[in-house]
């Protein structure tokens, strides 16, 4: 495991950037809505030269709305054009809530916990 701390900060929402065996995990901690969704989109690009494989763990999201499932979406196709992927990992039932509403967790996996996200 290699780490690599960046910490992005906004109003609502933190990001923690690491990295386990070349994958990018983006720990959250806060709120996605319309007012982080920069923070979140940051959280979730692969900068130039970083693996397009991406883990957000949001363990520590209390709350997300559409806003924030857009995001992901982006992210999502984003990763997939650079032959990458993205998962999500350990989100609150509340969290899961508005993207199995509209089925994203049907596309972008969701896992339970992040070793699960890691070894998928």
């Amino acid at each position: 495991m290699s780490s690599n701390e960046q910490t992005d900060r906004s109003d609502r929402l933190s990001v923690t950037h690491h990295t386990v065996d070349g994958v990018r995990v983006a720990t959250l901690l806060g709120e996605i809505d319309h007012t982080t969704k920069d923070t979140l989109r940051d959280a979730l690009l692969p900068g130039e030269g970083t693996a397009p494989r991406v883990v957000a763990d949001l363990s520590g999201v209390s709350f997300m709305d559409s806003t924030g499932v857009n995001v992901f979406i982006f992210a999502h196709q984003h990763l997939s054009d650079l032959r990458g992927r993205l998962r999500i990992a350990a989100p609150q039932e509340a969290v899961l809530r508005v993207p199995a509403l509209i089925g994203v967790d049907t596309v972008i996996p969701c896992h339970p916990t992040l070793e699960d996200a890691l070894n998928a």
